[in-house]
């Protein structure tokens, strides 16, 4: 399965009662493997929980802690871009040349890297003091 694919499938199981704004990602760890993720939204919390987010916790849940490919997509007139709470998450796992993916449903599609998505992200090695 393709990472737009894996994207789109899980894209189709999202629990999105309130904003009825349905977002599916994917990410390939560096095994190779595919992890899905997609929004999950509640009464207290209707902005919910982002799609990137459930896709890392399932990466990290199976054993792995580094992303090399990033695909997300959403019923939208244009790309959408992972949230600034995302984009950090990703950051974190992921290196700055990792290529984000971004689709529509419509087949629009945006490609840009970690680093283009977050400049000056907040890196574990700004706190080493040595």
């Amino acid at each position: 399965m393709s990472m737009l694919d894996a994207a789109r499938d899980v894209r189709e199981r999202a629990y999105a009662p309130y904003s009825k704004f349905k977002v599916g990602a994917a990410i390939r760890g560096k095994s190779g493997a595919i992890y899905q993720g997609c929004n999950v939204e509640n009464a207290a919390y209707p902005e919910g929980t982002c799609a990137e987010a459930g896709a890392i916790a399932a990466m990290v849940a199976a054993g792995e802690t580094e992303l090399v490919e990033v695909c997300v997509i959403a019923d939208s007139p244009v790309p959408v871009t992972p949230c600034g709470g995302c984009r950090q998450k990703l950051v974190e796992f992921g290196r700055d040349d990792v290529q984000v993916r971004m689709a529509t449903t419509d087949g629009e599609e945006m490609t840009m890297t970690l680093a283009e998505l977050l400049p000056g992200a907040f890196q574990k090695s700004q706190m080493d003091r040595s």
